[in-house]
């Protein structure tokens, strides 16, 4: 997202969703991505405007990434600009056999196999991120999300959005989770996305920390506390300084200095952007509720260390909505009266609380709410042990839900 001009909390928003190209008749992963933006572009570019979103491409050529070119004012009417362009590349992808896969994980793809990397513009950053870490792994090659950028404007209102961020962090799962299957085989975890994603730079371990950001809550303590200790450490693997920027950091949430947002990377990508969309309006109702102090004093909230946040977030990682949370105290920060709650049942007792959502976005909620996030609904489509031709059916029927833009019901 490009620089939010010293807009303030909940002024602007900024989506960028991330989609798998596979081969039309087969579903696999189909390294095209540069073709596609040439289409549009008349050369070879990472990067083109196309109107109201820009295209791009980051690391490895199966996916592709739509965003929104700067913040826009609202939320609402972007998930059918989102779709109208997802069917143009669509249309661009048929002539080349191949068509968009959503959600977070390809279900079959052996990434140390068929992992492609982009070989063009800032191919050095890919290299270099290559020969560091080995991108063909899962945690590297096979993840699509949805990225939230949420702007502020100086240190208090970083203060509150930072702390905000952090307490829902552990929660997001509950709601995008949409990778149970890896390696063709259901894993008994609902959000491998994320669990992969937790290792994938182990060799550096500060760069992603434990996911949970520090409790750090001003500009000076952020960059003392966090990105300089990344820096310092990666150093002597890069020593042309290639990596040296925010973007380093890998956090569930990320402050992004250079355009005054902090930008939530914990969501896996859902079936349509409606969806996708739904999920981002209702995480934006609980931020503004927590940041005015709603339910907790701003203190309290500044309060939480990482190893509690973190306890309930790799048991969301898991189990998705079905998470047990016995953590009194995290309940009582969001207003709920009980001892424990599963993670649905502290999401489902919110949504009542704040504002009514926008009329696009209901039904994606109440599906979301009432039936458990798309990992949910895929292992009811899939069962427990599904067969590859299983699996073909069900994957096929999620990139017919991203075609036209419907959820999927499982």
């Amino acid at each position: 997202m490009k620089a939010a001009s010293r807009i303030g909390l909940f002024e602007g928003y900024g989506i960028e969703l991330e989609y798998m190209l596979v081969d039309a008749r087969s579903l696999a992963v189909l390294p095209v991505a540069d073709k596609v933006l040439r289409a549009v572009a008349g050369e070879t570019v990472g990067e083109v405007e196309v109107g109201e979103l820009c295209w791009s491409n980051e690391l490895v050529l199966h996916v592709i990434e739509l965003k929104t070119n700067g913040p826009v004012a609202s939320l609402s009417g972007l998930a059918s600009v989102f779709h109208e362009h997802l069917q143009r590349i669509n249309a661009l992808l048929e002539p080349l056999g191949g068509r968009l896969m959503p959600c977070a994980m390809h279900p079959w793809m052996d990434p140390f196999r068929e992992t492609c990397l982009w070989p063009h513009d800032n191919s050095p950053i890919y290299e270099t991120f290559n020969r560091i870490f080995d991108c063909r792994g899962h945690g590297w090659a096979n993840l699509q999300s949805i990225h939230l950028n949420l702007p502020f404007n100086g240190d208090e209102q970083f203060a509150r959005l930072h702390a905000a961020i952090r307490l829902l962090l552990p929660i997001l799962p509950a709601l995008a989770a949409s990778s149970p299957v890896m390696d063709g085989k259901v894993t008994g975890v609902l959000d491998n996305r994320l669990e992969v994603y937790r290792f994938n730079q182990e060799r550096i371990p500060s760069v992603t920390g434990r996911v949970i950001p520090e409790p750090v809550f001003s500009r000076a303590e952020y960059e003392e506390n966090i990105l300089q200790t990344l820096y310092r450490d990666i150093a002597p693997h890069d020593p042309e300084g290639i990596l040296q920027e925010e973007w380093l950091n890998s956090r569930g949430a990320i402050a992004r200095f250079e355009r005054d947002t902090i930008e939530i990377r914990l969501l896996d990508v859902q079936e349509c952007p409606a969806a996708d969309l739904a999920i981002a309006a209702l995480i934006v109702a609980a931020l503004k509720a927590l940041t005015e102090e709603r339910w907790s004093t701003l203190t309290e909230q500044q309060s939480w260390k990482i190893a509690p946040l973190e306890a309930i977030l790799l048991a969301a990682i898991r189990d998705g909505e079905a998470a047990q949370i016995d953590d009194r105290r995290f309940l009582a920060t969001f207003g709920f009266p009980g001892e424990r709650a599963t993670a649905g049942e502290l999401w489902r007792s919110l949504a009542p609380r704040l504002p009514p959502p926008e009329e696009e976005f209901r039904g994606p909620l109440t599906t979301i709410l009432q039936q458990g996030p798309l990992a949910r609904r895929l292992l009811h489509a899939l069962g427990g042990a599904p067969s590859p031709e299983r699996l073909r059916e069900v994957y096929r029927e999620l990139c017919r839900c991203l075609a036209e833009g419907r959820l999927f019901g499982g």
